[in-house]
């Protein structure tokens, strides 16, 4: 035997592109039948729902017990010291100059009286909801960074003020999917009138798969045919459109046979199957006239009452998120009279909201989040008359959680004396959205998607959990 014959030679390091694939091509083509065994063989049976829809339920990666959101807006920038942060010592300085504040301290005109066990005091405007104080947690020292409604609205629901970025509720879906598959994951509740400032950025997916973006629903509608359009095709029966859709999945796996799978053209054939669905799952949950008459009446006869019942119904059903809209609080000048007014609306529908839940057993599992996008000045409106009001503040206002893995009988954070500025454990909207997060069982630092090269979060590069007000 010539040793010389099995020592490694130059050219044995060196292949051309011919070889190259000769020689490994087999091996690439392994990879191929490995990447196919993995989806078909080598998961369980019955194959994970995970592989055929990004929709589909996923365990969180921590601990959560909120499986369902509910977010009520209260767009338009409540009053915090008409509302949840009681300030009677502005009572002591009515009409006078405040210091470092332009124009003179104005007390609010309402009672707040202690309620629940806790005595949390609560303004006289919300008799209805503060009996369920004993299950809020209520933050006092919201901030966010710039008091322009349709700014501030964006970021409470985007955690951005300039780049379009998904909202929460895309996150949300995004992260947990949603337990109906018939249903989309993400619905948002509004009462007509027009788009909210900000207006679809609001329950957008921005660069999140399109499978998350919310989908928005006039509730003012009288019907649920007014409500969703086109959710019915009035030219072909239901029985007609299910043998096309069989039809277009048989062709799609002759397809797949001979030629590839193709992504879009299955995500296509995916949202026909979901808008097949939804003419009878959605049909069935936005329909509230099925609802008994006892339990119509607790929820009042009004938009408002039928939107808080409309998300009951379709957190009862297993939508993931649901946004409701409750606007009407932008109120430059007589506070007296239209704050009551805005209250009212909400008042009775979101009270009967909190008892129903806790009857049926999902209270518990259920994140309810109420608030608005900033707050309002402790002083008159600068453009004050007879009957004024108060003007724009994002250096404070208040927020509420109730629900899965809060706290209940809870105020976290403080003000100043004039309830003007946020000054004990200051909570930014970042700040929010990370505890949100954290009672969904997400670090919101990890729950990230790649988009041009960066991977992105709901809370940009900020955001610390607020612990206090977690059970």
């Amino acid at each position: 035997m010539n040793i010389n014959e099995h020592r490694a030679k130059p050219e044995d390091f060196a292949i051309n592109r011919r070889q190259f694939l000769s020689r490994f091509g087999m091996g690439f083509g392994a990879l191929g039948l490995a990447s196919l065994l993995s989806q078909e063989f080598f998961t369980s049976t019955a194959r994970a729902e995970s592989d055929l829809s990004p929709l589909a339920p996923k365990n969180p990666p921590l601990p959560g017990k909120a499986k369902r959101v509910v977010h009520i807006f209260a767009q338009g920038a409540p009053s915090q010291v008409d509302t949840w942060d009681p300030k009677p010592e502005l009572a002591k300085y009515a009409g006078q100059s405040l210091p470092n504040m332009n124009g003179v301290a104005m007390p609010s005109p309402f009672k707040f009286s202690p309620m629940g066990r806790s005595g949390i005091e609560v303004s006289e405007v919300f008799p209805k909801i503060g009996e369920h104080v004993d299950d809020m947690a209520i933050i006092r020292s919201m901030y966010t960074d710039i008091p322009a409604h349709e700014v501030a609205t964006v970021m409470m629901n985007t955690g951005s003020l300039r780049l379009a970025k998904p909202c929460l509720g895309s996150w949300t879906v995004y992260g947990l999917g949603t337990e109906n598959q018939n249903m989309p994951g993400f619905i948002s509740l509004r009462p007509g009138g027009g788009l909210p400032p900000g207006g679809t950025q609001n329950w957008q997916a921005a660069f999140l798969p399109g499978v998350y973006q919310g989908t928005s629903i006039n509730t003012s509608a009288g019907s649920v045919e007014e409500m969703i359009q086109n959710i019915k095709n009035p030219y072909i029966s239901l029985k007609e459109q299910r043998r096309q859709l069989d039809l277009i999945h048989q062709l799609n796996e002759l397809h797949c046979q001979n030629l590839q799978k193709d992504a879009q053209l299955e995500a296509r054939i995916e949202a026909y199957e979901i808008a097949f669905k939804m003419q009878s799952a959605a049909s069935d949950a936005f329909d509230f006239q099925k609802e008994p008459q006892n339990v119509k009446e607790l929820y009042g006869n009004t938009t408002q009452g039928r939107q808080m019942l409309i998300a009951r119904r379709l957190l009862e059903r297993g939508v993931r998120f649901v946004q409701v809209w409750a606007g009407g609080w932008d109120h430059h000048n007589d506070i007296e009279k239209r704050l009551p007014e805005s209250a009212s609306e909400i008042d009775q529908p979101l009270g009967a909201f909190m008892t129903d839940l806790k009857q049926r057993g999902l209270l518990d599992s259920t994140l309810v989040i109420w608030g608005g996008e900033f707050g309002r000045t402790a002083t008159r409106d600068r453009n004050g008359n007879e009957n004024p009001g108060r003007d724009h503040n994002s250096k404070a206002f208040s927020v509420w959680m109730a629900g899965g893995g809060v706290k209940g009988g809870t105020i976290y954070g403080s003000t100043d004396e004039f309830g003007a500025r946020a000054v004990d454990n200051r909570v930014h909207i970042h700040d929010l959205h990370a505890t949100i997060l954290a009672l969904l069982g997400f670090d919101h630092t990890k729950l990230t998607y790649r988009y041009n090269g960066r991977d992105f979060r709901l809370t940009d590069v900020a955001g610390n959990i607020v612990k206090g007000v977690m059970a």
